[in-house]
């Protein structure tokens, strides 16, 4: 909350020269405090410093008055995103994906360090043959150095995973321009607030709402980057040494005047301009002219809205949705692993310490499961591997999706779950984690507005696709199954390694019940076994 100064001043400039980031100014022989500087001495002391050094306690809380004030005109900004209601084109490179990871992940990203003591991250491209790394600087400027020692440490952990969406409405609007890296564009408080959701908020003041905007909006455009880029095709390679990926250009500040001369701030305008990295990886012309990429994607309105929700409660979520926007783009049948999943939403040595910890094992197990509900229930579906990623290990949520609406067959459902060995409530197996880290996921099925219209050729290969897994699901292949098979087709272990193609261990260890065939491996199976 910042605070104003009425005529009662005495003038004794005790104020000013205790005030920690200099706000308070002298104007005509008049005190004034700059409602722009002014933070309340949050970060410095634990209560306003010209409150307590005034002698008559003159500095008031500058909270707006209702009624008519003077406002400045605002200039006019670049045409609203999202003009559908649903979705707009990103700029979706490789380069926009790692940064968006940076803001979200932060220290739990792999940092190294270089001999200076500066940390960057680092990302290998094309097997090594290139890479990007992105470093944190202490200022906006293009002669700023980056943060080194406990400085830069400060910095990551400082980082807010709601600047996440701000870069990704940086590259929503560098996509309407024809060369980004020249062009500007002009974004204000009120449309961020709309693409944010901040605009429904009736909890948060004004004043909150615009330092939290220009808090977010600064943190992208404090990263650099280093691209080594190998030759792709015919587009040749380059390399850029220490290139912002968002200039800052200005940060216009507005304000409302009121009838005692007292100043508000009341709007932000953000003037941006892409790096020259838009220049490689957003250039339509030298698409065209294949010299240049250029790549976007689809951005849904409601990811902004849903990671501005849940980035409390379920951080995981929240960043295993931002990953999921990018990896998306690479095909929905990417098989990905739980190990990743984990590591992008709680980070290596969170998944390592669990590893080690039954505790942490436990507390990391319960966050997991509570996150994929998260992601189900804002749409993202996931489909599990029926073959690493069985029933009997899936979360409850899951498990509990299968039971009917009708209440006589939901009743018929839990008898018979009743007269089973092994019930839908049960707790996990033994050996349950060990089971996930080899666990994969297919797919996740997305909701509407994260991909383009789909023809209808496409909606039925998918509607296929989830009912061969269904009956794949069915079909799988038990260790008993396989050890009865065997035996009554007379054969050995080594015979039956023999006809599969596989070693006499993997044999074993499928009846064991220590691993799963994949779907190719069971239909094999089948065929040897007399079971097809």
């Amino acid at each position: 909350m910042a605070y104003k100064i009425p005529g009662t001043c005495l003038k004794c400039d005790s104020c000013r020269t205790h005030c920690p980031t200099g706000a308070i100014k002298v104007v005509s022989d008049d005190y004034w405090i700059d409602p722009s500087l002014c933070n309340n001495c949050e970060g410095y002391y634990p209560e306003a410093q010209c409150l307590t050094y005034c002698p008559i306690d003159c500095p008031l809380p500058s909270e707006p008055k209702k009624g008519r004030y003077k406002a400045e005109t605002r200039p006019i900004a670049n045409p609203d995103l999202f003009a559908n209601g649903k979705n707009n084109p990103f700029a979706s490179s490789i380069l926009i994906w790692e940064l968006c990871n940076l803001l979200a992940q932060r220290q739990s990203l792999p940092w190294k360090v270089e001999a200076s003591g500066q940390p960057y991250y680092e990302r290998s491209i094309n097997g090594g043959r290139g890479g990007i790394s992105l470093r944190i600087t202490e200022s906006l400027s293009d002669e700023a150095a980056p943060l080194m020692g406990k400085q830069a440490v400060k910095a990551i952990e400082s980082l807010d995973i709601r600047a996440a969406c701000m870069h990704l409405i940086y590259a929503a609007h560098a996509t309407a321009l024809e060369k980004p890296w020249q062009q500007e564009f002009l974004i204000n408080d009120r449309q961020i607030e709309e693409y944010l959701g901040l605009d429904k908020r009736k909890d948060l003041s004004k004043a909150f709402k615009l330092a939290l905007i220009r808090e977010i909006a600064l943190q992208p455009c404090l990263i650099t980057a280093s691209i080594d880029w190998p030759k792709q095709g015919k587009i040749n390679g380059f390399s850029v040494s220490g290139t912002r990926l968002w200039h800052l250009l200005e940060i216009q500040h507005h304000f409302q005047e009121d009838e005692l001369g007292c100043k508000y701030l009341v709007g932000l305008t953000f003037k941006i301009r892409a790096g020259i990295w838009a220049q490689y990886f957003l250039n339509k012309q030298g698409c065209k002219e294949r010299t240049a990429f250029y790549q976007y994607g689809i951005l849904p309105k409601s990811l902004l809205t849903n990671v501005m929700s849940i980035w409390q409660q379920h951080e995981g979520a929240a960043r295993m949705m931002l990953w999921l926007l990018f990896k998306a783009k690479m095909g929905k049948e990417q098989r990905i692993t739980v190990p990743t999943l984990m590591r992008i939403a709680y980070g290596e040595k969170k998944v390592a310490l669990a590893t080690q910890m039954r505790e942490e094992r436990k507390r990391l197990l319960r966050t997991f499961e509570s996150d994929l509900e998260c992601l189900n229930h804002y749409g993202i579906k996931p489909i599990f591997d029926p073959v690493t990623y069985p029933s009997e290990i899936q979360p409850l949520w899951a498990k509990l999706s299968e039971l009917p609406d009708d209440a006589d067959d939901a009743l018929d459902f839990w008898i018979n779950d009743g007269g089973n060995d092994s019930r839908i409530t049960d707790i996990g197996p033994r050996g349950k984690w060990n089971s996930l880290m080899n666990a994969r996921i297919l797919w996740f099925e997305l909701p509407v507005g994260w991909e383009q219209q789909n023809s209808e050729d496409e909606k039925k290969k998918r509607t296929n696709r989830i009912k061969r897994t269904k009956q794949n699901e069915q079909v799988v292949l038990s260790a008993e199954q396989i050890l009865a098979a065997r035996k009554r087709q007379g054969m050995s272990q080594r015979d039956l390694a023999k006809m599969t193609g596989k070693s006499q261990s993997w044999i074993r260890d499928l009846e064991k019940g220590r691993l799963s065939a994949k779907l190719e491996d069971q239909a094999l199976l089948r065929k040897v076994l007399g079971l097809a």
